[in-house]
């Protein structure tokens, strides 16, 4: 296997940066990381970048954090990937288990710069569904089928369906962009072998089997938290707003949190930088503290690392074939079709109510997309903005 080519304090700062300002959720998340990683850092190519996009929308799991897992295994080896997501998820777990322990002797569920920042998402959102659109959509066939994917499921909406999208995505992309692939292909780094993968999916079905039976037959608290995150983690497709509703219904009927105290920490989790899976560090706070929180986060993480390593040796060779290639690039389209109905619903439904909405979020965005404004400073200002329209 190839070597990785980069120094673990180099992913580390890198991926950390992303971590305080990749505010918007799974959409700008890709962005962020096209901007940093791919544009600026130069440590994979566009095509590689699709691709490893493409592989993460099949998987189970936060796909963006997975994005940002590979791209950090790719460079540093598997430690390389722990690493990365290590500085890109850290920084919101921290707020959130803060925000759990402040809700817990405060009330500030309604407090006006929760929404203020939803509508500092739509913008960052919005400017990055149309930079990621013009490299994976850039000819009529791909953008229909990015239009009919979106189309379809706003209709339909459920893990199932995009599922089944990505599917025809693939065939139609098998039949159509076949013959237009590339010819030289290079591979990239993966420093753990097939046979690793192997064993990797093997631990996962393992935890998956045994840990519901664990948990069933012992009153410890953490290991029932353990398998209900791990079960979640493992199973849910969709990324991250499809895990909500399954989160829901594990921890509200069973009494571990009210409904109020679950909505108010999915507001909170739209709200801060990183992946929005760290909801579980917030749920584990409110369950048993910041231990649960440690235990809730690794067991909703833990089959990303473990997919990841069972399917990036294959990845690897597959991609040279056209065949592959044509799916990967009819997959492509399709995500660019998913996220933007994510765009809709839930981004805009939960964050536009009203005129001041739009207009405070239309005024973020030519701050961003034209005036070039960073997205730390767009945050600022539309926390600022949203506060101060609150109280009119």
């Amino acid at each position: 296997m190839d070597k990785p080519k980069g120094s673990l304090l180099e992913i580390f700062k890198a991926s950390t940066k992303l971590g305080f300002t990749s505010f918007g959720g799974p959409v700008a998340h890709l962005a962020y990381f096209k901007d940093e990683y791919i544009d600026r850092r130069k440590w994979l190519d566009d095509k590689t970048y699709a691709d490893i996009i493409a592989l993460c929308q099949f998987l189970p799991g936060p796909a963006s954090s997975q994005v940002g897992i590979s791209i950090g295994m790719l460079r540093g080896g598997l430690l390389g990937g722990i690493i990365s997501w290590i500085g890109f998820t850290v920084p919101s777990i921290l707020v959130l288990i803060l925000f759990a322990l402040m809700y817990q002797t405060y009330d500030i569920g309604d407090a006006p710069f929760i929404h203020s920042l939803k509508v500092v998402a739509a913008a960052v959102v919005l400017h990055a569904l149309i930079g990621l659109g013009k490299k994976l959509t850039p000819d009529r066939p791909r953008i229909a089928i990015a239009l009919a994917s979106a189309f379809i499921l706003l209709l339909y909406p459920s893990a199932w369906m995009q599922i089944i999208v990505i599917l025809a995505a693939g065939l139609l992309g098998l039949k159509l962009f076949s013959g237009l692939a590339e010819s030289k292909i290079q591979p990239f780094p993966v420093t753990f072998s097939k046979k690793a993968g192997m064993i990797s999916l093997s631990v996962l079905v393992t935890l998956l089997i045994t840990l519901p039976i664990i948990a069933r037959n012992t009153d410890n608290l953490l290991i029932q938290l353990f398998d209900t995150f791990f079960r979640v983690g493992s199973l849910v497709f969709g990324g991250g707003h499809v895990v909500l509703p399954m989160l829901e219904r594990e921890v509200v009927p069973t009494g571990w949190l009210t409904a109020n105290e679950f909505l108010a920490g999915y507001g909170m989790a739209q709200a801060v930088p990183g992946p929005l899976f760290t909801f579980s560090s917030y749920l584990g706070t409110m369950i048993e503290g910041v231990v649960g929180a440690v235990v809730a986060t690794a067991g909703i993480f833990l089959p990303s690392f473990l997919f990841l390593i069972a399917a990036l040796p294959f990845l690897n060779e597959l991609r040279r074939r056209p065949a592959f290639q044509g799916i990967l690039t009819g997959v492509n389209a399709s995500v660019v079709g998913i996220l933007l109905a994510a765009f809709y619903d839930p981004v805009i439904v939960s964050s536009i109510l009203d005129g001041s909405d739009f207009a405070l979020a239309a005024i973020l965005f030519a701050l961003l997309h034209f005036f070039k404004v960073p997205a730390w400073a767009i945050v600022l200002i539309g926390v600022a903005g949203g506060t101060m329209l609150s109280y009119l």
